[in-house]
């Protein structure tokens, strides 16, 4: 009796077993999908998409393999991008990696399960986008770029550079939920520097060119551009814009400065996507619950100024602003 209980905890034993080793294998050879939610375009933000990528597979998840990464750019159209974010639900991924403020509403917006991870929002508890830093709560997680606090920086660091200007304009977009914020911070610092603001509110690409033309009519001697989605896919438009007006301008985003303008203060955005975003979606995909992963923020902010463009517009840049210049392109 003793043996044949034996032999039957045995066959128990090994059945568990089997079915176990049967399930990690399943495990093993499931490919996870990933919704990538991203408000600018293809060709513009296809180095921070690459960088994500990069991010991931130094983790260990290579696409064909392990997972698959279904991508959505809304070619800097807000209006689209809760259509996208609907997309995505439908087609059950495991994970949404929404980039930008606009994207990463529209994502909380499309679900309350699927696991979500932000990146370039510069003030998601503002924006009602998550609770708090340390404690995001619901499916929401990422990290975020401090934005909302550089704004005055952009100011400082421009008249710094333009020291005889005294009209700045700035260029925002209304469809940005952390723009309108930014604007009382900005004119706060302008308030500080004794300078006028001329605030320009664009939210269609096709208003750019008359934008910059109505600016240069109120005499405006330099701009800033706030960070955004619409504005980075018209990456090449506002460079051009900004030339042929000869406005010495200043961008959150450092491919505007490695691009051709003047100078750029904000974090790089290519290595937050591939540090910390691939990060945070490698800890869901292993099973960590977003809200109980604190939203993270960057440790380092560089200043880069473009050289040659100063020259170009006649500009001399003060040799203390370019020590202090984390990179300048000669």
């Amino acid at each position: 009796m003793r043996s044949t209980v034996t032999k039957l905890a045995t066959v128990v034993v090994v059945l568990l077993l089997g079915a176990t080793l049967v399930a990690e294998a399943q495990q093993a050879g499931k490919v996870r999908r990933i919704g990538y939610l991203d408000q600018g375009s293809a060709a513009g933000n296809r180095p921070y998409l690459e960088a994500f990528r990069r991010g991931l597979r130094d983790l260990g998840w290579v696409e064909g393999q392990n997972i698959a990464i279904e991508v959505r750019f809304a070619e800097g159209k807000t209006d689209q991008l809760p259509t996208l974010a609907a997309e995505l639900v439908r087609l059950k991924v495991d994970v949404i990696v929404a980039w930008t403020t606009p994207a990463a509403l529209a994502a909380k917006r499309a679900t309350t399960t699927i696991p979500i991870v932000i990146g370039f929002s510069a003030d998601p508890v503002g924006s009602g986008i998550i609770g708090s830093l340390a404690h995001p709560g619901g499916n929401i997680t990422g990290w975020t770029h401090l934005g909302l606090e550089l704004r005055a920086k952009y100011l400082e660091l421009l008249k710094e550079a333009v020291p005889g200007a005294i009209r700045f304009g700035v260029l925002w977009n209304p469809t940005n939920q952390v723009h309108k914020p930014s604007l009382k911070v900005i004119e706060a610092a302008a308030q500080r520097l004794k300078v006028e603001l001329h605030l320009a509110g664009v939210q269609d690409p096709k208003d750019l060119e008359s934008t910059f033309s109505a600016l240069v009519v109120k005499r405006v001697e330099a701009i800033v551009v706030f960070p955004d989605g619409m504005f980075v896919a018209q990456t090449p438009l506002i460079l051009a814009l900004a030339a042929r007006n000869r406005l010495p301008a200043m961008y959150g985003v450092r491919e505007y400065a490695e691009a051709g303008g003047l100078m750029a203060y904000g974090t790089n955005l290519a290595v937050m996507h591939r540090e910390i975003g691939a990060s945070f979606v490698d800890k869901i995909l292993r099973g960590a619950k977003p809200a109980d992963l604190p939203v993270e923020q960057p440790t380092k902010v560089e200043l880069v100024i473009n050289f040659k463009a100063a020259t170009a517009l006649g500009l001399t840049i003060p040799p203390s602003l370019l020590l202090r210049a984390d990179h300048v392109i000669e």
